[in-house]
């Protein structure tokens, strides 16, 4: 019998002996506890996107966009296994001491798999990028390492938000997402597919918006028909916090809680985070839903308290200690996290730069001492943040180099202290860049500025962007360091698409996590090599896309987009030159020869993208493999290199995938489009399969 099978059977005869009420008050996502079957009270609500959130001191890994730039599958999982580890050293800590609260149980809301399709939404730093393929492997990867692979699992990882959700903040309560069905099956369905059927994934959680008519987390056709009769889901559906409240408030397709309660349990909602459910036996007593319908949801609920070993003694996690977290094993991935995320955007040979001959640093701008420009959000609390100018600080302490500090403007506003004149800090800023040999500009967003409905405090308050400029503050802050700096090198903290035009030099750091600040000092002073690469377009212009509410993919990320970006998916500087020697197909895929031909150790990541010569392809090749390998200054490695199974296939207007006969495969380090091949120096080979 399998581990599922035995927690099903488990489940069904612990739920045989609750009162209908009982069972009822279980499916909420606060479940109190039975005394009297030994059943203490569960919070099914936690959180750890990119380590244990909002539940106190816990390892911070760079956001997840930030892990996406890692493009690495084995780095991906053992940054998962690590998230694990905390999470159940924490849960058995404070489950001790009789704290079952909130952000402190076993069933985590992560990975968000969502599809960054438009820079302007506020969460998109929460997902891996606009990519499916990416996406869906990263995915499988974090939630593998989160799972695990004994007798229990150790944390229960759920794929969220299940589905064609992607902004607008401010509309999601009301918003109808309309998503032809080609779209449906080529961009926004995979990586939840990918994650049911290969990562297995314990539960799934729909979305606040409706799709095509439907509220996502009452859809027939998303919960039913879909992912559970289509991809075979056996685990549980929650719905998003006070999604099931907007059936009846916001979308109007149900008039009364009890109908919303009764939509969401019948198409497959089995837990619900917020409290319509507390009007279920109401829904019962109007003859809307059964009895079965609800003894249905509470034994998946169950299936999977007994699958985390919750009710077992011998459950091997149960032995992982409180010593397990914040651990100076896990402070040193989250600094490989954070150097190998760090994208190069842009250097004219000011990078690496020189600590011999330097004498004079400026770290300027309101990101440089911020610790919220590490955070990103559903972010922990570290017990060891380096900012930006501790590490360059400590990276240039004992080397005889000064550092300067300004914060030289507000993130946002036009001053920095409420009885000052406007732009109180830009002389500050000008007089210690003209005494500096080099100023290093940090600056970008954090968090506060993007993020998620009701957790931000930009214009909107709704975390959206309306468009792909820093704030002003920081626009006039560049301005004054490009004049007065005799060399500018511009690090931008953001978990999305940005057009800073300042700089000798650019780096895109993400919100690079607690130790961003020590990872960017190995990195500017050439002890690190920089490896990021983009999982996402970033644009010249949001009026170059079509509207927000828009959720078709014509001219939507590098697949679709007929204009030229500012900087293409997949793009990242080194200070090395790799080449591809040559490439051969294989059952798998390619056995790939890649060459570091400088003088600097570093990582290439080897990308493939396929054109499919079929009228229903995408318009421009799409991503079907990656890999990362380190080299050795004047190293050649033969390495494979996986392709997606579903390469050679595309999707039809009607939703259905339909193999092409012939299609060409570029293997290279980066997409083969005439950008991508200027910027990088460099041209994939061609294969036609």
């Amino acid at each position: 019998m399998s581990n599922r099978d035995e927690a099903i059977r488990k489940a069904k005869e612990l739920v045989s002996q609750m009162t209908l009420e009982e069972k009822a008050a279980q499916l909420k996502y606060d479940a109190p506890a039975i005394p009297r079957l030994n059943i203490p009270a569960y919070n099914w609500w936690n959180e750890v996107l990119h380590g244990v959130a909002r539940a106190g001191t816990a390892t911070v890994f760079p956001q997840a966009i930030g892990l996406a730039a890692i493009f690495d599958e084995d780095f991906q999982q053992k940054i998962a296994e690590a998230i694990a580890v905390e999470a159940r050293a924490k849960f058995n800590g404070q489950s001790r001491h009789g704290d079952r609260d909130i952000y402190k149980g076993l069933t985590v809301w992560s990975p968000n798999i969502n599809i960054f399709r438009d820079p302007r939404w506020g969460r998109g730093h929460e997902t891996y990028g606009e990519d499916p393929y990416l996406t869906s492997r990263l995915g499988i990867r974090f939630i593998k390492g989160l799972q695990g692979s004994g007798k229990y699992l150790k944390v229960a990882a759920c794929s969220k938000h299940f589905a064609v959700h992607s902004g607008p903040e401010a509309l999601r309560h009301e918003f109808n997402a309309v998503a032809s069905p080609k779209d449906l099956e080529e961009t926004y369905l995979p990586a939840f597919e990918a994650t049911v059927k290969e990562g297995e994934v314990e539960s799934v959680m729909g979305a606040y918006n409706r799709v095509n008519g439907e509220p996502a987390c009452g859809s027939e056709t998303l919960l039913k028909k879909t992912l559970r009769e289509r991809w075979g889901f056996k685990g549980h559906v929650v719905s998003d916090c006070w999604a099931v409240k907007d059936f009846h408030t916001n979308h109007k397709v149900t008039a009364t809680a009890p109908e919303s309660a009764a939509l969401a349990i019948k198409n497959g909602c089995d837990l619900n985070c917020g409290v319509t459910y507390l009007h279920l036996l109401e829904a019962l007593q109007e003859g809307l839903v059964t009895e079965e319908q609800i003894t249905t949801a509470c034994e998946r609920l169950f299936t999977t308290r007994f699958m985390l070993g919750l009710f077992d003694e011998d459950c091997e996690y149960n032995r992982i200690p409180v010593t397990e977290t914040d651990t100076d094993e896990h402070d040193a991935l989250a600094l490989e996290a954070a150097e190998k995320s760090m994208v190069l955007l842009e250097n004219d040979g000011t990078l690496p730069l020189d600590a011999d001959s330097i004498k004079t640093v400026a770290v300027i701008g309101p990101n440089a001492d911020s610790v919220m420009a590490l955070e990103g959000n559903y972010n922990g609390t570290s017990s060891r943040y380096v900012t930006f100018l501790k590490g360059i600080r400590d990276y240039c302490a004992g080397r005889g180099i000064r550092v300067l500090y300004s914060l030289g403007s507000h993130l946002y506003k036009d001053r920095t202290s409420n009885l000052a004149q406007a732009d109180d800090r830009l002389a500050e800023a000008a007089m210690y860049a003209e005494c500096a040999d080099v100023v290093i500009a940090c600056v970008g967003l954090d968090a506060g500025l993007e993020g998620e409905e009701g957790d931000t405090g930009n214009e909107f308050c709704s975390g959206d962007k309306k468009d792909l400029q820093i704030p002003e503050s920081q626009r006039k802050l560049l301005k004054v360091l490009e004049k007065s700096a005799k060399k500018l090198v511009t690090v931008i903290a953001a978990g999305s698409s940005l057009n800073v035009p300042e700089g000798n030099a650019k780096v895109f750091a993400w919100y690079a996590g607690q130790a961003g600040g020590t990872a960017l000092a190995h990195l500017l002073f050439g002890e690190k090599n920089f490896s990021g690469r983009l999982p996402l377009t970033f644009y010249r212009d949001v009026n170059d896309l079509p509207a927000f509410e828009d959720y078709s993919m014509k001219n939507r990320t590098y697949r679709y987009f007929t204009g030229t970006p500012l900087y293409p998916f997949g793009f990242g500087l080194s200070y090395t030159r790799f080449s591809i020697q040559k490439a051969e197909k294989n059952k798998e895929g390619f056995a790939v020869s890649v060459s570091n031909d400088g003088k600097t150790g570093g990582d290439a990541v080897i990308q493939v993208y396929i054109a499919c010569d079929h009228p229903e392809a995408t318009p421009n090749p799409r991503l079907c493999g990656f890999r990362r390998v380190s080299l050795k200054p004047g190293e050649t490695k033969e390495v494979s290199v996986m392709i997606d199974p579903l390469s050679m296939t595309v999707v039809d207007e009607n939703g259905n995938r339909v193999t092409a006969e012939h299609a060409t495969c570029y293997v290279g380090l980066h997409q083969p489009n005439e950008l991508s091949c200027r910027l990088a120096g460099t041209k994939p080979l061609e294969i036609h399969i």
